[in-house]
């Protein structure tokens, strides 16, 4: 039995973090026995728009988010990166620092499930990490994608004891549903004018304010 601590990334733009984004990572600790939950900022997003908000602006919001929340810290390195940031990259280098013994899950929305398969070296993910999949508040009638499908088929698990049995290998589909708010949602309303403080940590709010961001 594998009795390392376990760590969770959690990767993004965050665009900006809100209070969404903290609620559910909180609730996945919870559920699944996570020790401590790396916010994992990325420069150059190979699927997304690019961010709004440059990337020592995000990365200030994230400070200010999380800065008396204990559970939580900032890995930075796809911040300092060029070029796309592909998670499997991340991945591997995370695995070099640490022991193979200790157990690394790696978080998505379940919607990250329809694309997976464009991701790079998507299949050699499990190697290296969980997935601990966040399932929407509505679920869809779309299917997976029949690679993913298989995929999911073959390394799925209901049982939380098999994450902290091993270090990596298992797809867990959490209990805890993603939020409504999206980073999106919020960035439409701050431009139109709209107030947005109930959406966001304190801190955040106040430090878009404070540098006029998404107007």
């Amino acid at each position: 039995m594998n009795q390392s601590k376990i760590t969770a990334l959690f990767g993004g733009t965050f665009d900006p973090i809100h209070c969404g984004h903290l609620q559910v990572a909180t609730a996945l600790a919870t559920e699944v026995g996570l020790d401590s939950i790396q916010l994992l900022p990325n420069n150059i997003p190979p699927h997304k728009p690019q961010p709004r908000a440059t990337a020592l602006q995000r990365l200030e919001m994230l400070k200010l988010a999380i800065q008396h929340l204990p559970l939580f810290s900032i890995d930075t390195r796809e911040l300092a990166r060029t070029t796309s940031s592909y998670t499997i990259d991340t991945l591997i280098e995370w695995r070099a620092e640490h022991k193979q013994t200790n157990t690394l899950v790696f978080i998505i929305g379940e919607d990250a499930l329809y694309t997976l398969n464009k991701w790079h070296r998507w299949q050699e993910i499990l190697n290296y990490c969980h997935l601990l999949i966040c399932r929407r508040s509505s679920p869809s009638n779309i299917p997976y994608p029949e690679s993913v499908k298989w995929w999911l088929q073959q390394h799925i698990t209901d049982d939380i004891t098999h994450i902290h049995a091993k270090p990596s290998g298992y797809i867990y589909l959490s209990n805890t549903p993603i939020t409504d708010c999206s980073s999106t949602e919020i960035r439409s309303k701050i431009a139109q004018g709209k107030n947005c403080a109930s959406l966001l940590p304190e801190l955040v709010w106040q430090y878009i304010e404070q540098h006029n961001l998404y107007r």
